[in-house]
């Protein structure tokens, strides 16, 4: 980029940064009024939240949560949007990556004063991630954390009384979404994925503000920023679906910029013809009381399916353990035996020597008589 070329949204600050969405060359400061409109534009458009909203901001100590917060604290300031603003994170139960990404959580609640709930999988559902993972494998890590994240978000947004959650899904995530469904033929989720508000009936409705701001956008933004945040990736997102969609994306992105933006355009016209479906009731789930449109709710149905796993675990382990009573109960018999056998040669050898000797003693005595 040439050091003389002018910001195009200013035209007085030389131009330092291409936004990815048009590629069009701009000046750090116009960069991020870019960023920040686009959410603000996204917030007012379509009635995100209106004053006196209790927000239950999802922190993970990413770069996406992060920024979500800053920038939500920043234009909550410069609107006056009189939104009451709180962090609810979740701790899964991953050694050695969420421990330290809630560290960033916490180091961000101080930095900008709002209350902080922390929900976790071990003491909501009576399992960790990483003992699910041991129990039902790699293959659906990512089904089986979705489940219930979504589940530990609603009980810490229930525990703040907040009447949204807001999350931090951005444009790229969108893509990637309206892809995997196109890709599964999942019409009823390739519609309902495009939505920047999720209102399923069963508690706070989830907003999106980052709808239309593009996941190199907020790269950018955070570092220049200089936020806090963790960078490490989770490590089990390895077995996520959405990897070969992203990948996909990525290489489309680099000869066409706005194809990010244009699926998301596409979902968001398309018209669906389904037959017409029976109106589901919200109900409370038997086990837990939760409001799902079944008996069960999905992550009892889930939990259950641990219990019956951790149970069989458990008759294996005792099953192995009474083998090994059992052959430690053998070998000390064996034991016992060969020490018996041992003492008795040892006695019958010393019996032979005090025959011998006897013998001998006696030989001696003949032959001086």
């Amino acid at each position: 980029m040439s050091k003389k070329m002018l910001c195009s949204k200013c035209k007085t600050e030389p131009a330092t940064l291409i936004l990815p969405r048009d590629q069009s060359k701009v000046c750090k400061e116009c960069f991020f009024y870019i960023v920040e409109d686009s959410v603000h534009r996204a917030i007012v458009d379509h009635k995100l939240f209106t004053k006196g909203d209790i927000l239950a901001v999802g922190a993970s100590g990413g770069k996406d949560s992060t920024t979500l917060i800053h920038i939500l604290h920043v234009l909550n300031e410069k609107y006056d949007y009189g939104a009451d603003l709180h962090m609810v994170s979740i701790d899964e139960g991953i050694k050695g990556y969420r421990d330290e990404s809630l560290d960033a959580v916490r180091r961000n609640q101080k930095k900008y004063g709002w209350p902080l709930t922390i929900v976790s999988f071990k003491d909501l559902f009576g399992y960790s991630l990483d003992t699910i993972v041991s129990l039902l494998g790699h293959r659906k890590t990512c089904t089986h954390c979705g489940i219930f994240r979504r589940q530990a978000l609603d009980v810490g947004a229930k525990k703040i009384s907040a009447t949204k959650i807001v999350l931090g899904h951005n444009a790229n995530d969108y893509a990637e979404t309206t892809l995997l469904n196109l890709i599964r033929g999942d019409l009823s989720r390739l519609k309902r994925g495009s939505t920047i508000i999720t209102d399923s009936g069963y508690g706070p409705a989830r907003i999106k503000p980052f709808k239309y701001v593009y996941q190199e956008e907020i790269v950018k933004y955070a570092f220049l920023k200089k936020l806090d945040y963790h960078s490490v990736e989770c490590p089990y997102a390895i077995n996520a679906q959405r990897g070969l969609p992203r990948v996909y994306l990525n290489q489309l992105d680099r000869v066409a910029s706005w194809s990010v933006l244009g699926f998301i355009k596409s979902n968001e016209q398309l018209q669906i013809n389904e037959k017409k479906k029976k109106k589901l009731i919200a109900k409370k789930c038997i086990k837990c009381g939760f409001l799902t449109s079944q008996k069960l709710c999905q992550a009892c149905v889930l939990r259950q399916t641990l219990e019956d796993s951790f149970s069989k675990l458990k008759i294996k382990i005792e099953e192995d353990e009474d083998e090994d009573e059992d052959e430690n109960e053998e070998q000390k018999e064996k034991k016992e035996e060969n020490k018996k056998n041992k003492n008795e040669k040892k006695e019958e050898k010393q019996k032979n020597k005090n025959k011998e000797e006897t013998e001998k003693e006696l030989e001696i005595e003949k032959e001086k008589n």
